[in-house]
């Protein structure tokens, strides 16, 4: 556990609380709560004993149903003999599943920088390799160089997109192209899709899972955290090919025994509401981005023009001397403004920082990044 990074968002957040009235752009949370049905669905199964008792490993019937109906509407992925659904407590726990399930230790996987910390984390807990391969100047894919990476040891080729933490989307051709790839070299596609329905501009969310070829080879994982504003409830779910699925059920009978009762009731409120409810909150989401990309426009301590193409995350490379947390710790102290540091997404080059802005309102990412700005400038040498 010694060589497992700390994570960095609650050394962050403790820093922040010690100076009140800090601005945090840190942690990736939605700035709004669940849909009403998520509680009308609640209510109606409060009474039910089975709430209070252990369910079926990989969800409850209902959930399986109406999450299967969801995948074939909206990300055109068909549930059949080949493929199944495992409701788990949050997608961080469908990555976690998927390393155990596939993977003995010192076997590698090939995350693209900058990576999510939690996945980095989930590797070197389970005594597996991250093989890290560099993005490109917008963060998105070199394909050649996923390629390159691959050895005998390989098992997966892991993709997030929309991306945390660069906001970037990736395209159906790039998504293709890696999953290919891992069907080519008999290797495993995880794609995680906790940010689906975030997407801006010309961007478009796209499952790979969806090709009719995908079946045997891809994971894919979903989440209610952030669309459905159900972070706390930790409910979220995979699909997997059905030749992992008993691996997969000796995974969650052990670490959580089954998806708790009362968060999959929850699932089910939420899957109610429907996609209308995402993507209105979608749309505020995108007026925000709008909001924090003019301010940060010309902004002359940036070395490259941040781009926010999904998720509510936007990484900025600063022109600057100091290293990347010491950066953050000073605009937290002097300036009462939080970040995260890149160095914690694999970023070893320059000075680079995570915003989210995803839970403030308007005026507070308008008060954050003017404090943001007064500090970039003061603390660039």
């Amino acid at each position: 556990m010694m060589a497992v990074q700390s994570p960095v968002i609650p050394i962050v957040g403790a820093l922040a609380r010690r100076h009140e009235g800090t601005i945090s752009f840190g942690q990736g949370v939605a700035f709004y709560g669940p849909p009403p049905q998520v509680f009308d669905s609640i209510r109606r199964h409060m009474t039910d004993p089975s709430i209070n008792r252990y369910g079926p490993v990989e969800g409850i019937p209902e959930l399986q149903a109406a999450l299967g109906q969801k995948l074939s509407a909206q990300n055109k992925i068909a549930i059949h003999d080949g493929n199944a659904i495992v409701v788990t407590a949050g997608s961080n726990m469908g990555f976690n599943t998927a390393v155990l399930a596939i993977c003995d230790p010192e076997d590698e996987v090939i995350l693209p920088l900058p990576y999510y910390f939690n996945h980095e984390m989930s590797l070197v807990m389970e005594r597996c390799r991250p093989v890290t391969v560099a993005t490109d100047n917008h963060y998105h894919l070199r394909l050649g160089e996923i390629e390159a990476a691959i050895t005998e040891k390989t098992r997966a080729i892991a993709t997030i997109s929309p991306n945390n933490p660069t906001g970037a989307v990736y395209s159906r051709d790039e998504l293709d192209a890696v999953n290919e790839i891992c069907q080519k070299y008999g290797i495993y596609h995880i794609s995680d899709e906790a940010y689906e329905g975030f997407c801006y501009g010309q961007h478009e969310e796209y499952s790979v899972a969806s090709r009719h070829d995908a079946c045997e080879h891809t994971i894919s994982l979903f989440s209610f955290s952030k669309g459905y504003g159900l972070a706390g409830w930790r409910v979220g779910y995979m699909v997997i090919p059905q030749h992992l699925l008993d691996a997969v059920k000796k995974i969650q009978d052990t670490i959580l025994i089954s998806p708790p009762m009362i968060s999959q009731y929850a699932a089910l409120g939420a899957l109610e509401a429907g996609m209308e409810f995402v993507q209105h909150k979608c749309k505020v989401m995108s007026e925000k981005r709008t909001l924090v990309l003019e301010m940060l426009d010309g902004l002359a301590c940036l070395k490259s023009t941040p781009v926010s193409e999904g998720a509510f995350y936007v990484m900025l490379e600063i022109d600057s001397a100091k290293q990347d947390l010491q950066l953050v710790k000073s605009l937290i102290t002097e300036f009462g403004v939080a970040a995260l540091p890149g160095s914690a997404f694999g970023i070893d080059r320059g000075c680079h920082i995570r915003l989210s802005y995803g839970a403030l309102s308007d005026d507070a990412i308008r008060t954050g990044l003017e404090r943001l700005k007064d500090g970039l400038a003061a603390l660039r040498d």
